[in-house]
């Protein structure tokens, strides 16, 4: 038998290389929260915790609000895709590794709302909370539709939840310390 055959890392070393596109990288890398995604155990966790420096960044986008809006329209415009072609390329819809939708749901879980680590706490768990339960509609967009939108939107549909308890803890005083 010739050593091809017998020895897998011949094997794979004489197979064709393929060739990813710069979306593909890209896609990738924004899907993955920046790698976060890749964290073993957790990776929707790790990928909220990875997006905490964001949304803290983003809160200087509040005013004017538009500007905020527009940014987060942006970005989840390019996770709606990155997450789809990620999913392609994983062969998994959904693969573990695609966190740029827990980015977006938290940037929505604490938006306008003033950014202190009171609010990145409570931020990271009620949005984890909603995100894990996925109450519907987010429940139909993770069964139901199975693209980068349902990727997206199931997350979206969450932090409204927690955008509701956030908005309350806000308003009795709990987030202000």
């Amino acid at each position: 038998m010739p050593a091809e055959a017998t020895d897998p890392a011949a094997s794979a070393t004489s197979m064709p290389r393929q060739t990813r596109s710069w979306f593909d990288v890209f896609s990738l890398v924004w899907s993955s929260g920046l790698g976060s995604g890749y964290f073993p155990v957790a990776s929707g966790t790790f990928g909220t915790l990875a997006a905490l420096p964001f949304a803290f960044a983003l809160s200087f986008l509040y005013e004017p609000w538009w500007l905020w809006a527009l940014v987060f329209v942006a970005f989840t415009a390019i996770t709606v895709q990155t997450a789809h072609r990620a999913g392609q390329i994983y062969g998994i819809v959904d693969a573990k590794y695609i966190v740029s939708d827990e980015f977006a749901g938290l940037f929505l879980t604490v938006a306008f709302l003033p950014f202190t680590w009171q609010t990145a706490v409570a931020g990271f768990f009620v949005f984890r909370f909603f995100d894990i339960l996925k109450p519907w509609p987010a429940s139909f967009f993770d069964r139901k539709v199975k693209n980068g939108f349902g990727v997206t939107v199931d997350d979206l549909a969450a932090a409204v939840y927690a955008r509701i308890v956030m908005e309350g803890l806000y308003r009795i005083g709990w987030l202000t310390f």
